[in-house]
């Protein structure tokens, strides 16, 4: 099944999408409910009359309650890397355990939604990234496990200021403004049945992934490049705390152009350019489907003072 959030009418509701209509859910019946109660396998049992597809506009699938965001595309890495250094050398701790930090979950946009330049970037640039969406709830889950607790998929545009993240990310504590801004999910929920026909003998999802800025493609990839499947991102997750029903869990970028500044890092310069206003990305991902956006004008930044010295007193 796919499963989408979608405006209509003044309404917005969430429901069924079948090839060019959508039938929808009856008032307040959302796709996390369904998540969370563990009743998606009643979706289709509550569907209604279909809407053509082309008469509504789609929203995020849902509002996660967290989102994770790993880096699990070695070419990604050794790209970013080579930006700093032009061996492009990936550090020993990378290869240990699938690493993630958390962003924004209210910063969650839809599929066509626009999306404003972060107040005080100059360096914008998105990230083209599949997620996994929890369905049940786990602790301290095997990757055998955590198959079962994965609900479906989605893309996942990771919007970053480039800019900002390299200032901050200086402190030592990750990206923070530098990835607070927007996160595309969509554009729609796809089940983990519907894909299962994708995946290789190593457990991993051959997708064909391609990314687009203005009409031209940027990059491409398999999504089967990843270094741990999502199985086994899910259970490090869960390690030592749970995951529950509508948390987001993203690959992190994908190789060979998943983002501008991979490129940029493999070529040594910002070429294509960095994201300006009017600029549109689409990321396409095999299996699910596509998601379009249009970069404009965010708002000027607010200052915030430099840190002040302290003369460090004592009561």
């Amino acid at each position: 099944m796919r499963i989408a959030t979608f405006t209509h009418e003044g309404r917005t509701r969430s429901g069924i999408v079948e090839a060019d209509s959508v039938r929808p859910f009856p008032d307040g019946v959302g796709v996390l409910d369904l998540l969370r109660d563990d009743r998606l396998g009643e979706a289709e049992s509550l569907a209604q009359d279909p809407v053509p597809l082309a008469e509504v506009r789609l929203c995020a699938p849902f509002e996660p309650p967290t989102v994770r965001d790993f880096a699990v595309f070695e070419e990604h890495v050794e790209g970013m890397r080579r930006g700093k250094d032009p061996s492009g050398t990936i550090p020993d701790a990378w290869y240990e355990a699938p690493a993630f930090y958390f962003t924004n979950p209210y910063a969650v946009v839809g599929p066509d939604d626009e999306v404003p330049v972060p107040p005080g970037c100059a360096v914008f640039d998105f990230e083209l990234e599949v997620a996994a969406v929890i369905g049940r709830a786990g602790r301290d889950l095997t990757p055998e496990q955590a198959r079962e607790h994965i609900a479906g998929y989605l893309i996942m545009n990771d919007w970053s200021a480039r800019d900002l993240q390299v200032r901050e990310m200086q402190v030592g504590l990750g990206p923070a403004k530098g990835k607070d801004t927007a996160t595309t999910l969509g554009p729609w929920l796809v089940t983990a049945d519907e894909l299962e026909p994708y995946r290789d003998a190593d457990g991993l999802l051959r997708l064909a992934l391609t990314a687009s800025v203005n009409g031209t493609v940027v990059g491409r990839d398999l999504l089967s490049n990843m270094s741990w499947t999502f199985e086994e991102l899910v259970a490090y997750a869960s390690r030592g705390t749970w995951v529950r029903p509508g948390d987001v869990l993203g690959s992190g970028t994908c190789g060979n152009g998943g983002c501008l500044a991979e490129l940029w890092g493999v070529r040594g310069r910002q070429d294509p350019p960095p994201l300006r206003p009017g600029d549109v990305v689409e990321l396409t991902v095999e299996g699910i489907g596509s998601i379009r956006n249009t970069v404009v004008a965010g708002v000027e930044q607010v200052p915030i003072p430099p840190a002040r010295k302290r003369p460090r007193t004592r009561p």
